[in-house]
């Protein structure tokens, strides 16, 4: 037998009526009054739910975590270079899925490294984007180095300011790379035997961070006092370098950066 029971409405709205001013009945089929307890059990097939210990602390991602080492997911990889291929085409992804006749949820997915997309979907991919299968795993199969130097290993080079008893003791280089910048790490060191030379002039950009010692440094026509822990930033195309050695021996990092095509 059904019961008829009247809906709760809310205190700060006039209560429904039917046309003449009277409540309005709403049947609903359960035999007997709802304990607020099963409310729970109503709907927990329907809509489920995860419960927590309340002493639980919800993982947080990390600013600082490093994406790079995801590259050695093959999924993620490959999904990268879908997406790098396609934002070079300036389409969509429901470009993309219209021109390929797969699934927006799909190439989401692809495209976000959550599944291992199959060799006739990849096919299908490199066909509408215009590469060969072989280019969705170009960043998967890179070789990522790196360069570790004991501390007064570096390599002792030669570069214009060695002339002026500019010692330059080089941290690391990555031309070999494919990246399109070289970087080049130098610890420069200044001592009774150096001389100061305030033209320095090359492509690209430097940055100076002090370690030892006192200097006024010169770019273009300005002058900055530095002491340790100060650092400069500037374009390395305008003539710079030590005008005035206050305190000597001066150690500072240098680190270059140019295109690779002016090495």
């Amino acid at each position: 037998m059904t019961k008829r029971v009247v809906a709760p409405t809310p205190r700060t709205a006039p209560p429904p009526a039917d046309g003449r001013g009277d409540p309005v009945a709403v049947s609903l089929p359960f035999a007997d009054p709802i304990d607020p307890g099963e409310g729970e059990s109503l709907f927990s097939d329907a809509f489920p739910t995860r419960s927590f210990p309340s002493d639980a602390v919800m993982p947080a991602q990390d600013p600082h975590a490093l994406g790079g080492a995801r590259d050695n997911i093959l999924e993620v990889a490959i999904g990268r270079e879908v997406r790098a291929f396609r934002n070079k085409l300036g389409i969509t992804v429901a470009d993309l899925a219209a021109a390929t006749g797969l699934s927006l949820g799909m190439l989401s997915k692809i495209e976000n490294g959550v599944t291992s997309p199959s060799l006739t979907t990849l096919q299908t991919l490199s066909r509408a984007l215009g590469v060969p299968v072989t280019a969705f795993f170009r960043r998967f199969e890179e070789r990522r180095e790196a360069v570790f130097v004991k501390a007064g290993e570096g390599l002792l080079i030669e570069r214009r300011g060695t002339r002026a008893g500019h010692q330059y003791r080089l941290l690391g280089h990555n031309s070999g790379n494919t990246g399109r910048v070289v970087v080049e790490p130098y610890v420069i060191t200044l001592t009774e035997e150096s001389d100061v030379f305030p033209l320095f002039q090359h492509s690209g950009l430097e940055f100076i961070y002090m370690l030892e010692g006192e200097v006024i440094y010169r770019h273009a026509d300005k002058l900055y006092h530095l002491t340790p822990g100060d650092s400069l930033f500037f374009d390395a195309d305008a003539p710079h370098g030590p005008d005035e050695m206050r305190q000597l021996p001066i150690r500072f990092l240098s680190i270059i950066s140019y295109p690779k095509d002016e090495a």
